[in-house]
């Protein structure tokens, strides 16, 4: 008689790898804010556009795709609580409540959101092919960027033409490429934990230890 094994299960998302308890959860959001921060930092100005070309929407959506709904959020949002009481993890080292309700805070709010939807796309295995990354990248910048350019629009009082000419025309080659760096990393990652989880499961079955 043969004893069927059942096959291995890969996790929703690359956080269901380590961030199995409360406390790595926590570390594992605190992260994502830091990383969030530290791409913050990483800005070039635009010329008459007071949003600047920085590293944040891949960072965003990065840490959305890997940690999924809930946790990339909680990543966003605490860096926006971080922002509002004025430490300096907004570009060119901003904070401040004034920084985050100006003109740049349309796409702040938008990191959150982008964050959820990116996340539920990765948790229906949407993080693990380049063509599915490219798409739930996609979705996730035309979420910020109808946030972000919207409330520009507000804010300036210049109307929505001027805010798409200065909010959005000059982050789409920068988009581009960050796409297609997201969409070699993330499959890259999830085929490391095929790699794992398979030699966890042929050191099972022939009765080994499994490897560190």
């Amino acid at each position: 008689m043969s004893l069927a094994l059942p096959a291995p299960t890969l996790p929703l998302v690359l956080a269901d790898v380590w961030s199995r308890t409360r406390t790595a959860d926590v570390v594992t959001v605190v992260s994502a804010a830091a990383l969030t921060t530290a791409a913050a930092q990483i800005a070039l100005p635009v010329p008459g556009s007071p949003v600047p070309v920085t590293g944040q929407t891949l960072a965003v959506l990065l840490t959305g795709a890997a940690l999924g709904p809930l946790r990339g959020a909680l990543g966003q949002l605490l860096y926006l609580v971080a922002a509002v009481v004025g430490l300096p993890v907004l570009a060119q080292g901003a904070g401040g409540i004034h920084a985050v309700f100006g003109a740049t805070g349309g796409y702040l709010l938008g990191f959150v959101v982008a964050a959820v939807l990116v996340g539920r796309l990765a948790k229906g295995g949407w993080s693990r092919t380049p063509v599915r990354v490219l798409t739930s990248y996609a979705v996730g910048s035309v979420v910020i960027y109808a946030f972000g350019v919207t409330v520009l629009a507000f804010v300036s009082g210049q109307g929505m033409a001027w805010a798409l000419q200065k909010g959005l025309v000059p982050f789409l080659l920068g988009d581009v490429l960050k796409a297609l760096l997201a969409a070699g990393l993330l499959p890259l990652a999830w085929a490391a934990v095929r790699r794992i989880n398979g030699s966890t499961d042929d050191a099972a079955s022939d009765g080994s230890p499994a490897r560190p």
